[in-house]
This record gives C-alpha cells, sequence and structure tokens, in this order.
C-alpha cells in the first residue's frame, strides 16, 4: 500500500507541474503572444526541471509513461490524413519537401546555438 500512495503522490505532483506550467505558458502568450502557449509551458517545464523547482525524480515515471502512450495523440492526425488523401496526394511532394527542409533547418540552428554557447560555457 506504500508503493501505491507514493506512485499516486508522483502522478499528483507531475500533474501538478506539467498543469502549473502550462498555465503558466498561457499566461505568458496572453501578454506575449510570439509563441504558442504550450511552447512558453515547455520552456517554463524545462526550466523548472533544470533550476530543481521540481523535482526531476518525481515527475520521471509518469514522463515516461506519457511517452511510451504518445502514439496515441497521433491516430487523429493519422485519420486526418485518410480523410484528406486527395490533398496529400496533390500536395504530397512539396508537404514532404518542407518538413525535411525545415527540419534540417531547425536542427543546423539548433546545433550551431549549442555549440556557441557550450563553448562559452567551458
Amino acid at each position: 500500500m506504500k508503493t501505491f500512495n507514493k506512485k499516486v503522490f508522483n502522478v499528483t505532483y507531475s500533474v501538478f507541474a506539467i498543469c502549473s506550467c502550462l498555465a503558466f505558458g498561457k499566461l505568458c502568450s496572453y501578454f506575449a503572444p510570439l509563441l504558442p502557449s504550450s511552447l512558453y509551458g515547455l520552456i517554463t517545464f524545462t526550466l523548472t526541471l533544470h533550476f530543481r523547482l521540481f523535482d526531476a525524480d518525481k515527475i520521471k515515471s509518469t514522463v515516461v509513461w506519457c511517452i511510451k502512450h504518445m502514439a496515441v495523440c497521433f491516430v487523429p492526425a493519422g485519420v486526418g490524413i485518410v480523410n484528406h488523401l486527395e490533398l496529400v496526394r496533390q500536395f504530397g511532394l512539396a508537404i514532404v519537401s518542407i518538413t525535411f527542409v525545415t527540419t534540417f533547418i531547425l536542427l543546423t540552428l539548433v546545433g550551431l546555438i549549442y555549440q556557441r554557447y557550450a563553448v562559452s560555457e567551458e
């Protein structure tokens, strides 16, 4: 029973941590609508874990569970593709090209920024 209580506490703690960061992200997006609120929330969540405002050990099991079941989140996207198959046939090559190019650009920029700041910290 003690391990069950610990798991319930960790899940509650994790949900509180994630929801509070998302709520803060909504607030940030309201006052500074440069980024989506979920991105502000993700940045906040990352910073709170980095600065140890939330205990990563208590959150880890819930995050691992969420990642394990993440495929459920992509089912609606798959259904949307099937529902609009004609658009995918018409613009499929453009969609794939744009996806690869923007992913390459994003990874390149992140890598360059990381190298710049990682070198300056050493």
